[in-house]
């Protein structure tokens, strides 16, 4: 790998590797990839770990913009800044963020909104200023993933798609909080604000399904409610609030019958979290007539229209969205990495395998399988 920049030179190209995903749901190959210094608003970070998103694997499976560098959960170093990056400086340890936040758009000082206009999550596979690419091969452009593209040891980002943490936070935890635990945590705390004796009833038990379960104890929710069909799962989920496991496999009645008689007549929230339209709809119907609220945090994979008898809302029950579960970045995961500090919230329990970057493949493998809830890559030194 070519040295990076001085702190007397200008930034130059990066040679480095990367995990690059050539074919959808093909194993990820390590290249010498080109990373390009950062442009204006920009800084160019020194990974220093990242960890896998069930998002990164259901784009994997699906995703027809290649070859990309995936990855979103990161954190890392400030290698190099751009032209006009007050921010930040040479050193900086940072996370990055799919969404990011600009302060100034009508969104960000709505004080109602964190979808930022001008920041917001990035589809097309390039960078919100110009439009273009930052990584390559051999001259031919590597798409970006999310704005963040973590699987690789330097990678480039706007610089209002990054938090300044403080150094003493150990990265390799952190890092989990620039997606699925905060997304968890918010929807439990900004969107549902769960109420001290709520009722709760959560689908899917990954990442952010125990961090919404974890959010809604601290609340003070008595009854926790945790769906999956991994048996495994079950006696994990108690660590972080879950009263009472159901595995949907094993019902010989539908959900919701089961939910509104453990209830007495459905939960108060209730949280999607799989990544699935239908499963949306079984939330819905599993939470109470004249105030149940219910929240989605999955990305779909497919089938991503939702379909609900409109009856559900005539009778006082509502469905609301949620992306990074609330939260600004900037001004608002500095105060998560402080109750980490203060052992308010739990990550270390989510982080159930540390591997080498080059072990990427192992890690999909490990997700895919349902026998991880994050693995964090850690790059090399």
């Amino acid at each position: 790998m070519s040295s990076p920049s001085s702190s007397l030179e200008q930034p130059r190209v990066i040679t480095c590797k990367a995990a690059v995903a050539w074919r959808a749901g093909e194993p990820l190959v390590m290249e010498e990839v080109e990373v390009s210094p950062p442009q204006p608003l920009e800084i160019r970070i020194k990974v220093v770990c990242t960890s896998l998103c069930r998002s990164d694997l259901s784009a994997w499976e699906s995703q027809s913009l290649l070859p990309r560098i995936f990855g979103h959960e990161a954190a890392g170093i400030v290698e190099s800044i751009g032209e006009g990056v007050t921010e930040f400086e040479k050193g900086d340890h940072v996370l990055a963020v799919f969404t990011g936040e600009c302060g100034s758009c009508r969104h960000c000082i709505s004080g109602k909104s964190n979808m930022c206009q001008v920041l917001g999550m990035e589809r097309k596979g390039l960078m919100h200023s110009d439009q273009k690419t930052r990584f390559s091969i051999k001259g031919k452009p590597v798409y970006h993933y999310c704005a963040v593209s973590s699987f690789s040891e330097y990678t480039v980002v706007h610089s209002g798609c990054a938090v300044k943490v403080d150094p003493v936070a150990p990265l390799h935890k952190i890092c989990l909080l620039s997606c699925g635990v905060a997304a968890g945590l918010g929807a439990a705390w900004n969107v549902a604000d769960v109420q001290k004796g709520s009722s709760v009833v959560i689908f899917g038990l990954g990442t952010v399904g125990l961090s919404v379960a974890q959010g809604a104890k601290l609340r003070g929710a008595t009854q926790i409610i945790g769906v999956d069909i991994n048996p495994a799962k079950a006696e994990q989920a108690k660590t972080f609030g879950v009263t009472d496991f159901i595995n949907s496999n094993d019902l010989s009645e539908p959900i919701p019958q089961v939910i509104k008689r453990m209830t007495g007549g459905g939960a108060d929230f209730s949280f999607e979290c799989v990544g699935d339209t239908g499963v949306a709809t079984t939330a819905l119907q599993s939470c109470s007539d004249g105030w149940g609220m219910t929240v989605t945090l999955g990305v779909p994979k497919v089938k991503p229209e939702v379909s609900a008898h409109y009856g559900l809302f005539l009778s006082g029950k509502s469905l609301k969205g949620t992306l990074f579960g609330g939260w600004k970045p900037k001004s608002d995961i500095p105060a998560l990495i402080e109750k980490y500090m203060n052992k308010e919230i739990m990550i270390d329990e989510l982080v159930t395998h540390n591997l080498a970057f080059d072990e990427i493949n192992k890690a999909f493998d490990l997700m895919r399988d349902g026998k991880c809830l994050r693995c964090v890559l850690h790059m090399p030194k």
